[in-house]
């Protein structure tokens, strides 16, 4: 089982296409992008929906599952994998590890890491990859 930093729920690695697993991923995504400041639009993107998913958005805030769909959940992963590092890398500081995200870093040329996750799912790879590096020094 995985426990996730975001909220106490467990997930299973097996089981990540069950309902109540894209549930429970969903109030952690959803959460995540409260803790970090993310603009509506900008969650649409980093989840790989059009800027017009606002509803979409809206019922993952309600509750409902996030779609049974292997881009969507591979983001999902990625960005808790994010949420994860920080985590690690910050432990006694919360407020940095959520405002990092937002705050210009000479490793992405002066750009926030936001604004190079934004750049597709390449970005996230790259924010990752930056990040499993830094925890693993």
């Amino acid at each position: 089982m995985i426990m996730n930093a975001v909220t106490p729920f467990p997930l299973k690695k097996t089981d990540l296409h069950s309902k109540q697993s894209r549930e429970g991923l969903a109030r952690m995504i959803v959460k995540l992008f409260e803790f970090w400041g993310v603009a509506t639009g900008d969650q649409a993107a980093l989840l790989g929906l059009s800027s017009d998913s606002r509803s979409t958005l809206a019922r993952y805030r309600k509750g409902s599952p996030l779609a049974d769909n292997a881009d969507l959940l591979g983001r999902v992963g990625h960005l808790l994998g994010i949420h994860k590092s920080l985590r690690i890398i910050f432990p006694h500081n919360r407020d940095l590890a959520y405002r990092w995200v937002t705050t210009p870093n000479r490793r992405f040329d002066g750009q926030t890491p936001l604004a190079i996750m934004l750049q597709g799912y390449e970005g996230l790879l790259a924010v990752r990859r930056y990040l499993d590096f830094e925890r693993g020094r």
